[in-house]
């Protein structure tokens, strides 16, 4: 079973670590998806600025024809003008009139020649602009494209630690699963074996209980025969005068007093464990009282829980009194049972407790709400554990009030009438069923309260464990209060059962009248006590008392089995012993009678035939007849077992002369007397060994049931286990298989992305290359211009 909660507390883990990477892989999804959109945003702008760059290229490609124009013009002007000048120079003489309109057109010239270079020089400045403006944005576009690739690569790991964490789950997985089946296969041929055992013990059980009812048949006849008193005669009351069915309602009371004490032990360390957490949380968030104080509400609610020992180790204590104050010997009903008010009192401070922190719990929970990074989610959770702890406090009251109803009977006896118990335990029933219900909820909504807790980006790992354990203990006490409500509703109607009456009366005795009848079994055993003096060959009252309570209580029990059995066959043999003897000296008795009838018939012929004969022969026969008495009172006293023997043996001594041999008469039956007393204890002795042989194979045939039984419970549990194991496996194969999948998809995309934007900058580097060695090639030829 070990193995089995490490596996179930693997799997939570296991559950725990998928719930975080799938909120890792839903931000990475989002992240993704950002990023796709800022690439087609890039995308964008790359269009623009290629468009824009075509323009600029167009511009430019006509501003460097408008310049070729203008160059070609400015050199036809230089020749006009160096012509003109020619020209001036060989007409100076003709006088200045002809030279007026050439200064005027030079002057036009002049004029239009520098509009031509300014103009030019505007576009020289125009294109290193356009120039700088484009190196500037390359710059950018790079140093995106080189963020955009740490980032894939980024994703890439995390996509990759993901798989291999997924292959090494499924493999420890697999692992667990190959574990569990040898461990099935083991049990099946445990059971199988365990089987098989059982049947060979059932079939030595029922040889053996043949063989002792035909014992006990054999010992029934000779005790009824030879025993003078029987005090088995009144085994209704040997115990201490209690009717068996009364007798039998306190051991169940006392057996269900004893798991009610089991159940309740393990609720007190539930709730001692979720107050302990619940205070450590307050101290962790939504403030850390290690970095700054927590609030005053926090303050007085924590010193609240740090109390809570002192209301719940009650409960475990004023239980315990109750059990030991119910006893074999002892009248449990509603009105004897003195120590459940001391466990009402308890669980009322108890629940005067939970009355008292429920508004700091709902004040604590609003506080953590007010968080700047409690989410809306988060708050609807917080709300939904307000309600719930609204009605576990609520379900305790209506318990509070239903146990202090049934211990009032024990204050005042006319408190509540019969008819009203079976309806309160009831309602008890019902109340433990809505408090395993509403913890039930308050557990779910606390675990999904964690799972968002988790996604939060202030989360730190001591309120991560801190959680985890608030979480164990709330799973802990759902499964308690499940198992109390169960057990309750299973014992209800010995609960609503009535209490003790007298043997064939269908009115119950009021406490009163059960302490009396107490009272009086005391004094019956204190009579034959004190009478055991007066028949010392009966069985003692007190011992018989002890034997039927060792019998009834402790049947279990392979030593007191023992003893009882040696006892009984130490009876067994004597009466089997006494048993041969008497028929032996039935038989020996009927042999020497018709030895004498034979004698005497004899003596009364010789008598007849001697009437007159003397007195000497008359005191001879006189003597005979007194050595033939005792010879008869000798032969009583021998013992035998085997008849065929014993015959002989009268045969022998009727051919014996009764005058002669006296003496060796006596020694042979001496002889043969020992030699049978000496078989009879050897018999005597194997049928006491065949007994407590039979009372062994029993104990142990009734342990290897138990056995059997206990290793069908577990291998059934086993089985569930399995089968549930295998589930998850199958769900986490198929999750795993899907989250592969579209990370496999996303990859692919991001893949092909990379490359359509490789190949985009590419182009672009070429295209850029182009524009700077032409740029080059134009600067050069403006300075050699």
């Amino acid at each position: 079973m070990a193995n089995v909660t490490d596996l179930q507390t693997k799997y939570s883990k296991l559950a725990q670590e998928y719930s975080k990477l799938r909120a890792q892989n839903q931000v990475l999804k989002k992240a993704v998806v950002d990023e796709q959109a800022n690439s087609a945003s890039l995308k964008d702008q790359l269009k623009q600025r290629d468009q824009s760059l075509r323009k600029q290229e167009q511009e430019m490609d006509s501003l460097s024809f408008r310049n070729q124009q203008l160059a070609k013009r400015v050199e036809l002007l230089q020749e006009e003008l160096a012509a003109s000048e020619g020209r001036s120079k060989k007409g100076k003489g003709k006088g200045d009139s002809p030279l007026q309109p050439g200064l005027q057109t030079q002057s036009v010239f002049n004029e239009d020649l520098q509009k031509k270079i300014e103009e030019n020089e505007r576009l020289h400045i125009q294109f290193y602009e356009a120039d700088e403006q484009h190196r500037k944005k390359e710059a950018e576009l790079r140093a995106q494209l080189q963020k955009l690739e740490g980032e894939a690569e980024e994703h890439q790991a995390v996509v990759d630690g993901l798989t291999t964490k997924y292959v090494e789950t499924i493999e420890r997985l697999q692992g667990d699963k190959a574990r569990l089946e040898l461990k099935t296969q083991t049990l099946e041929r445990e059971a199988k074996d365990c089987r098989m055992r059982t049947e060979e013990c059932q079939q030595q059980l029922r040889r053996c209980q043949s063989e002792l009812s035909r014992q006990v048949k054999q010992s029934s006849s000779v005790i009824q025969e030879k025993v003078p008193f029987n005090d088995t005669k009144f085994s209704d009351y040997n115990s201490l005068n209690v009717p068996s069915h009364n007798r039998r309602h306190q051991l169940k009371a006392r057996d269900v007093t004893s798991q009610a004490l089991s159940f309740i032990q393990d609720l007190v360390a539930a709730l001692l464990n979720f107050h302990t957490y619940t205070e450590q949380r307050v101290h962790i968030y939504p403030l850390d009282s290690s970095i700054e104080p927590i609030s005053p509400l926090n303050q007085k609610f924590s010193q609240y829980l740090h109390e809570n020992a002192a209301y719940v180790r009650p409960l475990e204590d004023s239980f315990l009194q109750l059990y030991q104050s119910i006893t074999e010997d002892t009248v449990t009903v509603l009105e004897t049972v003195v120590m459940l008010r001391n466990f009402a009192e308890n669980f009322s401070s108890y629940t005067h407790f939970l009355l008292k922190i429920l508004p700091y719990q709902l004040k604590s929970l609003e506080e953590e709400c007010e968080a700047p990074l409690c989410t809306a989610a988060l708050m609807a959770k917080n709300r939904e554990l307000q309600s719930d702890m609204k009605k576990v406090t609520t379900v305790f009251e209506k318990m509070q009030n239903y146990i202090n109803l049934l211990a009032l009977p024990s204050v005042r006896q006319d408190a509540m009438p019969q008819s009203s118990t079976s309806a309160v335990f009831t309602q008890l029933a019902a109340s433990l069923h809505s408090l395993h219900d509403a913890i039930k909820e308050m557990s779910k909504h606390y675990n999904q309260k964690a799972s968002i807790e988790q996604e939060l980006p202030t989360v730190t790992q001591k309120l991560c464990t801190t959680t985890e354990c608030l979480l164990g203990s709330l799973g802990s006490l759902t499964s308690v209060t499940g198992k109390i409500a169960t057990f309750f509703s299973n014992n209800l109607d010995f609960f609503t059962s009535p209490g003790y009456s007298p043997r064939g009366c269908a009115v119950s005795l009021n406490p009163l009248q059960a302490e009396s009848m107490l009272a009086n079994k005391k004094k019956a055993a204190a009579y034959i006590d004190a009478i055991k003096t007066a028949r010392p060959q009966s069985v003692p009252y007190r011992e018989a008392l002890s034997n039927r309570r060792i019998l009834t209580s402790s049947t279990e029990s392979r030593e007191g089995l023992t003893q009882q059995v040696q006892q009984s066959q130490e009876k067994i043999a004597r009466l089997e012993q006494e048993k041969e003897h008497w028929l032996l000296e039935a038989q020996l008795g009927k042999v020497r009678l018709e030895k004498e009838n034979q004698r005497i018939a004899d003596l009364e012929a010789q008598l007849a035939a001697a009437l007159g004969g003397s007195q000497s022969s008359q005191t001879a026969t006189d003597g005979r007849l007194t050595q033939s008495n005792e010879e008869a009172e000798t032969a009583q006293k021998a013992a035998g077992k085997e008849t065929t023997l014993c015959t002989s043996l009268v045969g022998m001594l009727c051919t014996t002369p009764t005058n002669e041999h006296v003496g060796d008469e006596e020694s042979r039956e001496q002889l043969i007397k020992t030699h049978y007393m000496t078989r009879v204890g050897e018999l005597t002795t194997q049928l006491q060994v065949s007994d407590s042989k039979a009372v062994h194979f029993h104990s142990e045939c009734r342990a290897l049931a138990k056995r059997l039984t206990i290793a069908e419970k577990a291998r059934e549990t086993l089985s569930e286990e399995v089968k549930l194991a295998n589930e998850n496996i199958t769900r986490l194969q198929d999750e795993l298989t899907t989250t592969k999948r579209s990370y496999e998809d996303q990859l692919s995309m991001m893949s092909d992305h990379l490359c359509s934007m490789n190949e985009t900058l590419s182009k672009q580097r070429e295209e850029i290359d182009m524009l700077k060695l032409g740029g080059k090639a134009n600067a050069k030829k403006n300075k050699s211009r």
